[in-house]
């Protein structure tokens, strides 16, 4: 256990001290307030067009409740979490290859399992925590926006998809560490990662998303429709 501890905390210090943390940790936090401009257009598209936030040929479906922010939150989570999951987990593995420092990780007394594990760990904490902050900051939003509809009952309930998301898009980015350890760096996972994406989009428009993996995050937060989402 003594080694885990002293690994794991290797692979955090070496993950906080790139610029990984900072740019995906900006990239997600745009969601909430991505969800919170849609409500504010929501709750007066007249009052919106006036002010010139959107022009007179947009179309925004939709209703300004915490049901659809929440739904919101977790679409987006499911579909651009699947980028930024997969590319933590590209680069805790794919840039022992590119910093050439593979040679001396397999030279430490510490056996390739413990490293492979403690480099898991670092990816679904970094990752939990990020779903977490995109979460809270989203209620936040959504109260400042005044998001009509408020009960904890929905918040819950929301919460409860959002989670279910989050895990099974953490679960989805762990191939890329294979692609990363087949390429020996960052393009091969990051390809893989594209592929998957825009496959996951297609086989959903087909109506087999249920039957692919990549698929399956955005059909559980809705994105397709509740009937899909139960199925």
């Amino acid at each position: 256990m003594s080694k885990m501890m002293i690994s794991f905390s290797v692979e955090w210090k070496k993950f906080f001290c790139s610029k990984v943390p900072i740019i995906t940790l900006l990239a997600l936090l745009i969601i909430p307030f991505i969800g919170g401009f849609f409500m504010f257009i929501l709750k007066d598209p007249v009052f919106a067009q006036k002010m010139g936030i959107i022009s007179a040929k947009a179309q925004i479906v939709g209703t300004a409740d915490w049901p659809t922010f929440l739904g919101l939150l977790s679409q987006a989570l499911s579909i651009g979490g699947l980028m930024v999951f997969g590319f933590v987990t590209s680069w805790i593995f794919g840039r022992e290859f590119s910093d050439r420092t593979i040679k001396d990780l397999l030279a430490l007394p510490i056996s390739r399992s413990v490293i492979v594990a403690s480099k898991f760990i670092v990816v679904f904490a970094w990752c939990l925590m990020l779903a977490a902050l995109v979460f809270a900051l989203g209620l936040i939003v959504g109260y400042a926006v005044d998001i009509p509809g408020w009960s904890l009952e929905l918040v819950l309930q929301g919460f409860s998809i959002f989670t279910l998301c989050t895990l099974l898009t953490i679960l989805l980015a762990t191939p890329v560490a294979l692609f990363a350890s087949i390429g020996r760096g960052y393009l091969s996972p990051l390809g893989f990662l594209i592929f998957t994406i825009v496959l996951a989009q297609i086989v959903a428009a087909t109506g087999y998303g249920q039957f692919f993996p990549w698929s399956i995050p955005a059909m559980a937060s809705g994105v397709a429709g509740s009937e899909s989402a139960a199925g």
